[in-house]
């Protein structure tokens, strides 16, 4: 670990009496198998969830898909990166698709390579993520976000356009999946469960943020109203199906999974979102628990960065910057009984292979490691 381990100012993420807006404008440049064909579809329609089966928005640039090319960068803090991170063991692209790991803590400027010997990523060799964004735009003046993917040769970012990175996992990476992957679009370019992953993300991924930076009692009162009634239609829905798209795996639930397991140790009192925690909506909490447990899923969470990303880096919510003890994470490897509901998590595929040594959670930073 770099010796300088305090940060430096942090950000402001609330906007007296507004309410929450995400900026949602990524570098849109793509990682593709045959760059030449993907340039010649049609550029996608407006979305804030991604696409499958369409070309490049305007002005974005298709890269060529190389093993060894590209590292990702997926703080284990950040619920957007853990996706890419649940998704890249999912389809076992360890070997093609390096990972480097920021600490939990950044600063206003940027995520920092501080867990990392000497303070520097071992193969980008730098400090900060911010230095790639300026290697390919000097001065980016947005936010230096993670996860992003950086081309290891020049040192450039690629892109950050986290929700379309997933999906370009399961679709533009599939040369190099491992034998019995699973297919998190469900054989069909994510048509099906478009609705709910775009009801998931506005309604509760970004539900959660719009109570937690709310800018004023109004703004928070509706932002608490649209997360619940969403939370309870999920409730609902889990009542009676295994998983959110029937009886395995896909895509919608690790968007989901990322956010309900920041819940109670996080959202529930840092943001504000106390209505129950999730331990008290007895479906919600079964499926969460049975996909923590399943491998892919659990072993990529690490709960003391969550919770010191939160606490400490939103200083304009919590300015003492102590991080609390609680919640007892035990119950989740409590049996989750979601087996009478029929079907298989991976369908005819099969589980991931224990993490690599390298990759693995600290210690006592989770329940499926002791300390």
């Amino acid at each position: 670990m770099s010796g300088n381990t305090e940060p430096g100012p942090m950000g402001s993420y609330i906007t007296g009496g507004e309410a929450y807006e995400r900026d949602t404008q990524y570098i849109e440049d793509r990682i593709v198998a045959d760059p030449e064909a993907v340039r010649a579809l049609p550029a996608p329609p407006p979305s804030k969830i991604g696409a499958v089966g369409y070309g490049l928005t305007p002005g974005a640039q298709a890269w060529p898909v190389e093993p060894g090319r590209y590292r990702l960068v997926a703080a284990a803090a950040c619920p957007w990166a853990n996706r890419t991170l649940i998704v890249r063991r999912l389809l076992g692209l360890e070997d093609v698709l390096s990972l480097g790991r920021p600490g939990p803590v950044h600063d206003a400027r940027s995520w920092t390579f501080d867990l990392d010997p000497d303070g520097r990523d071992p193969v980008l060799g730098s400090e900060r993520l911010q230095e790639h964004y300026f290697t390919r735009f000097p001065g980016y003046p947005r936010g230096i976000t993670v996860p992003a993917i950086v081309d290891v040769p020049s040192g450039a970012v690629v892109t950050n356009d986290y929700p379309q990175i997933t999906l370009d996992l399961s679709t533009q990476w599939r040369e190099f999946h491992r034998d019995g992957a699973p297919d998190l679009l469900l054989g069909d370019g994510f048509a099906q469960m478009r609705p709910v992953v775009e009801r998931v993300f506005t309604e509760v991924n970004n539900g959660v943020y719009r109570c937690g930076f709310a800018g004023s009692q109004e703004a928070y009162d509706a932002a608490y109203a649209r997360l619940w009634e969403a939370l309870d239609w999920l409730e609902e829905r889990l009542a009676t199906q295994r998983f959110l798209m029937g009886g395995t795996i896909s895509e919608a639930d690790v968007r989901l999974f990322t956010t309900l397991v920041r819940f109670d140790p996080v959202y529930h009192g840092h943001f504000k979102t106390n209505r129950n925690r999730l331990t008290e909506m007895p479906h919600l909490w079964a499926y969460a628990r049975e996909l923590f447990q399943t491998p892919g899923f659990g072993d990529t969470v690490d709960f003391v960065q969550i919770k010191r990303h939160y606490y400490e880096t939103h200083t304009d919510i919590n300015p003492t910057r102590i991080v609390p003890a609680g919640p007892d994470l035990a119950g989740w490897l409590e049996p989750h009984g979601r087996e009478r509901l029929g079907g298989e998590p991976f369908g005819d595929g099969t589980p991931p292979p224990p993490v690599r040594a390298e990759e693995r959670i600290a210690p006592g930073h989770s329940p499926l490691i002791a300390g």
